[in-house]
């Protein structure tokens, strides 16, 4: 059986199916099956898909007769899986070619480890870079964005068997947050740790603006609605002015002097009740804390910035006996 078997959904995706197969074919890393699971098609991705199952005996190809959606069609590629460690690639996309050779070292050598994602870019259709994806790779720091950010490049995950098998697969009523609604339920039942590494080995390549558009309002009902559901458990609420507060964090609105304190008392809340629910470590508490404080001064006015990082350089030198007491 392989060690690790990589779950492609594909649905109308004709225009860069085949150089996102050619991607993993290509891969460093061989000890793998591909599983490619066309989601009702109407376009020409089904003879893209048996042309290349013809030539590489890795490729399984299954086949939905009518769009069913992401979730879907990611339950339907894991239960054809066999192997230790499951992962995606979106029908767009670009894995480098070290990606799963990576991750697969990373899971075999650090089996607290649940599941694990990778840094990388924002591209262009041509593969031009325009935005760099630098993931945090500290389970507790993946947690808390998992409330005002993206934690993840969804695609590049690669997850324990089990983990998965544990919360049931993916919802597949969540046709576009489903990769986001898994891991709300991986650390809400299964207490799973997750990771990320450093390193680019995922180019995540940008659609047509009419359909980002389109697809990014339904991601931000979706990821609203979780999150939504996570304060819900955390707090047994799930204030709107809140989420509001986390989502202006999240878009880099400037702040007044009100909504700062209001939104660092939100989020002080939150990290308590992450640490009382087990989600995160308390020894992690101090990087959550300097964490929030660092993402509170960027959507402070310039002036209050520019104060905070004189202190912070000045005040140690000042007073070194003093501040080293903290360190």
């Amino acid at each position: 059986m392989p060690l690790v078997s990589v779950i492609m959904p594909v649905y109308n995706g004709e225009q860069f199916l085949a150089e996102a197969i050619e991607s993993i074919l290509t891969q460093t890393f061989a000890d793998f099956e591909f599983i490619i699971v066309d989601d009702g098609s109407e376009d020409g991705s089904v003879p893209i898909i048996q042309d290349r199952a013809k030539r590489d005996r890795r490729i399984r190809f299954l086949q939905h007769k009518a769009n069913m959606g992401i979730g879907a069609a990611c339950n339907t590629g894991a239960a054809a899986a066999s192997g230790e460690y499951i992962t995606r690639m979106d029908c767009d996309d670009i894995s480098l070619p070290t990606r799963l050779e990576k991750q697969t070292r990373f899971l075999q050598t650090n089996p607290d480890i649940g599941a694990v994602g990778t840094c990388g870019w924002m591209v262009h259709q041509d593969l031009t870079k325009y935005y760099h994806r630098n993931q945090p790779s500290h389970h507790a720091l993946i947690v808390l964005d998992m409330f005002h950010d993206y934690a993840f490049i969804n695609a590049s995950v690669m997850i324990r068997r089990e983990f998965l098998q544990a919360v049931g697969g993916y919802e597949p009523s969540w046709r576009r947050a489903a990769d986001s609604e898994l891991q709300f339920r991986l650390i809400w039942q299964t207490q799973i740790k997750f990771a990320n590494l450093k390193e680019d080995l995922y180019l995540y390549r940008r659609v047509a603006s009419q359909q980002r558009s389109e697809r990014k309002a339904v991601e931000w009902r979706g990821n609203w609605q979780l999150r939504e559901r996570m304060l819900h458990i955390l707090w047994n609420e799930a204030p709107s002015s809140a989420l509001k507060r986390m989502q202006d964090l999240l878009l880099g609105k400037g702040l007044n002097w009100a909504q700062r304190r209001a939104t660092k008392q939100d989020l002080k809340r939150l990290i308590e009740s992450l640490i009382a629910h087990k989600w995160v470590d308390a020894e992690d508490r101090p990087l959550l804390l300097a964490t929030m404080d660092r993402r509170l001064e960027q959507a402070s006015p310039r002036l209050w910035q520019q104060f905070c990082h004189w202190r912070r350089h000045r005040f140690p030198r000042l007073f070194p006996d003093t501040f080293q007491r903290y360190l």
